[in-house]
């Protein structure tokens, strides 16, 4: 069939069952675009909709974003996950408003050069919100079409990443290229998903290969398979006689980037070390908690949380740039680590005992 009738046959789907309510397709702006794409990240659309109302509630335009602290993007993007996306989207806003006059640039070569913009998200951004002619290449439309031309290896892969590429510049409209980049999306995140892909309904599988060769299932390819690093440290749970808990910020960069999380240790030892040396303290109570194991993108993290009460009240009291004494339901400036969600989320009595 012609290249042409790809894409036509995938605007006919759309026009009948895509997804054309999305709050980001209302006032489709370049900024709210990207905001939308970037938590779009990693992230499905049913969990991004609450997230994306709430954000654009706060931060309506580029200006205010730009404007806002860190640590009130980063408490308005809890719960999402890989936060460096918003330390991105803050830094990206500043940077468009200083250099490019609050106006996001309007051609592909210059927003990648944006932070947290590659190739498939600019593309995405300026298809979107100005119907520029750009192929994209999220998870969505690789598994599109790796199935639809039966192409062998993982999509991760510089040589098959390569030909992706050249299918999804191919199969461009000459018209209507908002819509049919919406409908990629949609055709992969309802159709062709990752398990059961309802084949019968699709408008590609008439020549798609891998609905001729019966083994959809099998594309895309797996990536090769990688042991993560295991790594251990303590979390210690500091609580002050008025039931406060003792958060430290975390650095601006690396694991939970500018959130407020535990101190962490490498032993117990190097834990008591630092009790005495910042707070004078000998005589603690300490209890032993459930471990809690979080898994990153390049190790996985074992965490024991040690919970150590104060008999007295301390001798120094650490609060300041980088600490603060938390009490539990309160407001706070910004966000809170997965660490310190998952531990009041897994044992709600230590809550009710801090609050």
């Amino acid at each position: 069939m012609a290249e042409n009738d790809f894409a036509t046959r995938v605007l006919a789907w759309f026009d009948q069952h895509g997804r054309q309510d999305l709050p980001w397709q209302h006032n489709p702006t370049p900024y709210r675009v990207w905001v939308s794409e970037i938590m779009l990240q990693q992230t499905q659309v049913g969990t991004v909709i609450p997230y994306f109302q709430r954000f654009m509630q706060r931060f309506p335009d580029i200006q205010t974003l730009a404007d806002a602290p860190l640590d009130d993007v980063l408490q308005h993007w809890e719960g999402l996950g890989y936060y460096s996306r918003a330390r991105n989207l803050h830094r990206t806003a500043q940077i468009v408003c200083s250099q490019h006059a609050g106006e996001f640039p309007s051609t592909i070569d210059a927003l990648e050069t944006l932070p947290g913009i590659g190739r498939s998200t600019a593309g995405a951004i300026l298809s979107l919100s100005l119907g520029q002619a750009h192929p994209i290449l999220d998870g969505n439309v690789k598994r599109v079409l790796t199935r639809h031309h039966a192409l062998d290896g993982w999509p991760g892969e510089p040589r098959i990443q390569k030909i992706l590429w050249q299918y999804a510049g191919q199969h461009l409209p000459t018209q209507r290229n908002a819509a049919y980049t919406q409908a990629m999306m949609d055709m992969g995140a309802t159709l062709c998903t990752r398990s059961k892909p309802a084949c019968l309904l699709c408008p590609l599988q008439t020549d798609c290969a891998a609905h001729q060769q019966g083994n959809p299932q099998d594309y895309p390819g797996k990536r090769p398979k990688k042991d993560l690093p295991e790594k251990t440290a303590i979390a210690l749970l500091l609580r002050n006689t008025c039931g406060e808990i003792l958060l430290q910020k975390r650095p601006p960069t690396g694991i939970w980037g500018g959130l407020w999380s535990f101190p962490e240790f490498a032993d117990e030892a190097g834990m008591a070390a630092w009790l005495q040396q910042a707070h004078g303290q000998t005589h603690i109570i300490a209890r032993q908690l459930p471990a809690l194991t979080h898994t990153f993108s390049h190790y996985r993290l074992h965490l024991q949380p040690l919970q150590v009460d104060f008999g007295t009240q301390p001798a120094r009291i650490m609060e300041g740039d980088g600490w603060l004494w938390y009490k539990a339901g309160t407001k706070l400036n910004g966000g809170l680590s997965a660490a310190v969600r998952q531990y009041f989320r897994n044992t709600p009595q230590a809550l009710k005992e801090i609050t």
